[in-house]
């Protein structure tokens, strides 16, 4: 699956190690993994990242950040949400251009109470003022960052990326081996930032293969909706020679499944596929997916789970239904056979 999400009762340092390993990441109380990201009238990919901590040295602007906060006082502790850094929050959180959560309590604890996450802090103050804090949880041999906000008064400062270098840099001196600051997002430069810090040490993990790679190693084929359009289009333009009618859409739920009440529903998490046959108010029945994942065409049966209120009124988006594979009818990685199969049954019909 493209798209998981889990609400564990209890975690441990080690269980935290190999669900981010697996390009997992927090939200809440709950830990989920995507691959995929809805960037306004784009379906992006999600390329989830680590640093190797014990081969990051810091660089040139860890050490200019250093000098300019030098005057300030820097502490890293465990976590406590008070008032004051609820304040901060909100005023960080007004700031931007995007929504983000309401709160720190709702970003930390979402509906709970209680954490089951052993999360940390670091604060940075200007003669006693909070103007900038972040916070990462501590696994058994890796961390993740989950958030950092500042004060926008002090943003000639960088605090934003100084409060993830003081993250990354506390782990090194615990002796941990990984740090997750989370992914970024090929064609939305919002994420950029990330690339930058640790790049001696940075790695991505690669979805084709599951596997962590050298950051200096990534290229455009392992961005993965670009590989999966590719595919797709492939396939489209072999259908139209055979004489079957298709049309290359973006799924606009390819993400239900991080839906509490849509969890563990087996919905269709692909974020682009064809649909096979004329566009109309119906139900899409028979479309084709592209799975980087095995290298393969997946030609698939889907039902409606249901009908949302609003649709996408961007005619490249499918939006009219959530689906849900109901049979897998036939998988190859030779677009050829996909072809052939489909154009005998549209001539059977």
């Amino acid at each position: 699956m493209f798209v998981e999400v889990y609400t564990p009762q209890q975690l441990s340092g080690q269980e935290l190690d190999a669900y981010l390993q697996r390009g997992w990441f927090r939200m809440g109380q709950t830990i989920f993994t995507t691959n995929f990201a809805h960037v306004k009238d784009k379906i992006l990919s999600t390329i989830w990242l680590r640093i190797k901590l014990r081969e990051y040295s810091g660089d040139r602007s860890y050490s200019d950040l250093l000098k300019r906060y030098a005057k300030f006082s820097v502490s890293v502790q465990p976590a406590v949400i008070d008032e004051e850094k609820e304040t901060l929050f909100t005023r960080y959180r007004e700031s931007l251009s995007f929504s983000v959560s309401e709160s720190l309590q709702h970003l930390l604890f979402g509906k709970e109470t209680i954490s089951v996450y052993n999360t940390y802090e670091v604060t940075v103050r200007d003669n006693g003022k909070l103007f900038a804090c972040g916070f990462f949880d501590l696994g058994g041999n890796s961390a993740e960052g989950i958030v950092s906000f500042y004060d926008p008064a002090y943003k000639k400062f960088s605090p934003g990326k100084f409060v993830i270098y003081s993250k990354v840099h506390y782990c090194k001196e615990l002796g941990l081996e990984f740090f997750y600051p989370g992914y970024f997002v090929p064609g939305n430069p919002y994420f950029d930032y990330k690339l930058n810090i640790g790049r001696n040490a940075l790695q991505f993990l690669q979805l084709a293969t599951r596997e962590w790679r050298d950051m200096d190693r990534f290229t455009e084929s392992d961005v993965p909706v670009d590989a999966i359009c590719v595919k797709l289009e492939h396939m489209q333009s072999m259908l139209q020679q055979n004489g079957v009618e298709s049309h290359l859409l973006k799924y606009e739920f390819f993400d239900a499944g991080l839906i509490p009440d849509m969890r563990n529903s087996g919905l269709l998490d692909f974020p682009l596929f064809l649909l096979i046959g004329p566009l109309t108010d119906e139900p899409a029945g028979i479309i084709v997916v592209y799975d980087c994942r095995d290298d393969a065409y997946h030609l698939l049966v889907c039902m409606p789970v249901w009908k949302p209120d609003r649709t996408n009124p961007d005619s490249t988006f499918y939006s009219s239904f959530f689906l849900k594979p109901v049979q897998e009818v036939y998988q190859s990685p030779d677009v050829h056979a996909i072809a052939g199969l489909l154009s005998r049954i549209q001539i059977e019909r």
